[in-house]
């Protein structure tokens, strides 16, 4: 029976999993995802040489995370036959102060992890409970985590830090930079393809229903454009991006709004669906042409564009730019909106390599050579957890933060 490694990405309302061959060479036999958990839920998965598979699935059959883990798992034994899983790989968003490197899971880790909850409360309680269900549906695996703030834990001090008094920071509340795992990804395949730009200033644009922004020297994060939770930086689908933190007391004390519902307004009723007041789709929003729409558009190409100078003045220049996620690797007209009249940084796009989605999108005379990369956080998951299957299982550290006390 073959062996395999499993990674779970669970979000709020989907589950997005991987199955990788264990062998010389880590082999995706199986990707997919359950999406419109407690809703209208839909399984999607592909396979090599086999056409995609999208199939409508009953509430019942998905209502929550462990009944969708139950359809993957039946899927997968249907598609491949009988598995064995010898260690499962999870994304989790936020590692807090003492995780920065991905560790394998026990009670009292997990415990830590649930403090965090409210740092990142749309994704954190669902990373969570896809390791519940797998604990109970694989319970002699090996369950890693793999934390999404890891790759910015080595931040210089002045890029992780806020002008409080000193002791908030020494308790926690400090910049962690997220969408570590694809940010790692991503900054390895510009060093296969270009090795000089990649191996200097490279800035990455994650862009998606989840956005932001990372400046890497040499592979190393020294700037993200989130913070202390997923809110900050970039407008996403529907979280605000940086924002003033006086209008959140103005919020709490002259509008009424208890602190839940200004947390839902932040996270669930902002950024391109409150600009837009139609949807956090760019692919809805690019074919509405309401000007509302548009604008919704602009704000976001706007935001962009002053993060990459931003960013540019961190590094001091830019050697690199590399486009990720849903918007950055499909919606070439928002690239070509982001990148024009960059001329003076050294950025130059070919109009039709753009257009096309080719991996390297700049022209020939621009100076700074423009990435599009299919990031794969997937496959940095199954990485990390493959080196746990010989070596000796890690545990916390005996430092806890008071931040999660």
């Amino acid at each position: 029976m073959m062996e395999h490694i499993l990674t779970l990405n669970a979000g709020s309302s989907s589950i997005k999993f991987a199955l990788f061959e264990t062998g010389a060479a880590l082999t995706a036999s199986v990707r997919g995802q359950i999406e419109g958990l407690g809703a209208v839920p839909h399984l999607q998965a592909t396979m090599p040489g086999e056409p995609r598979i999208d199939q409508v699935l009953t509430e019942a059959q998905a209502r929550d995370h462990g009944s969708a883990l139950g359809v993957a798992l039946e899927f997968l034994e249907k598609s491949i036959g009988k598995i064995a899983i010898e260690a499962i790989g999870h994304r989790i968003v936020h590692g807090g102060i003492d995780f920065s490197e991905p560790v394998v899971l026990d009670e009292r880790i997990l415990a830590y992890l649930e403090r965090l909850n409210p740092l990142a409360p749309l994704h954190q309680p669902h990373n969570l409970s896809g390791v519940r269900a797998a604990q109970v549906a694989f319970p002699t695996a090996l369950q890693v985590a793999c934390f999404d703030t890891a790759f910015h834990r080595q931040h210089p001090f002045v890029n992780d830090v806020y002008a409080l008094p000193r002791e908030f920071y020494e308790q926690g509340i400090r910049r962690y930079g997220f969408h570590g795992l694809s940010y790692e990804y991503v900054t390895e395949r510009p060093r296969e393809l270009a090795p000089l730009h990649a191996a200097g200033r490279l800035v990455v644009a994650h862009l998606g229903n989840g956005a932001s922004m990372c400046a890497t020297s040499g592979g190393q994060s020294v700037g993200s454009s989130m913070g202390f939770t997923a809110l900050d930086g970039l407008p996403m689908g529907t979280r605000c991006g940086q924002l003033d933190p006086g209008v959140v007391l103005y919020l709490l004390e002259e509008k009424g709004l208890s602190p839940r519902q200004v947390e839902d307004l932040l996270y669930r009723h902002s950024g391109l669906k409150g600009l837009s007041g139609l949807s956090h789709d760019m692919r809805e929003l690019e074919a509405a042409g309401m000007p509302e729409a548009r604008q919704a558009i602009d704000y976001f190409v706007y935001r962009t564009r002053r993060e990459i100078g931003s960013m540019a003045a961190i590094l001091s220049g830019l050697d690199a730019l590399a486009f990720c996620g849903g918007i950055g690797e499909n919606a070439w007209r928002i690239r070509e909106k982001i990148c024009s009249g960059f001329e003076w940084l050294g950025i130059e796009l070919d109009e039709l390599r753009n257009q096309s989605g080719e991996m390297v999108i700049s022209s020939e005379r621009s100076r700074v050579r423009v990435f599009v990369i299919h990031t794969d956080e997937e496959m940095m998951i199954a990485r990390h957890t493959a080196r746990f299957l010989t070596a000796a299982r890690p545990s916390i550290p005996e430092h806890d933060s008071s931040l999660a006390a």
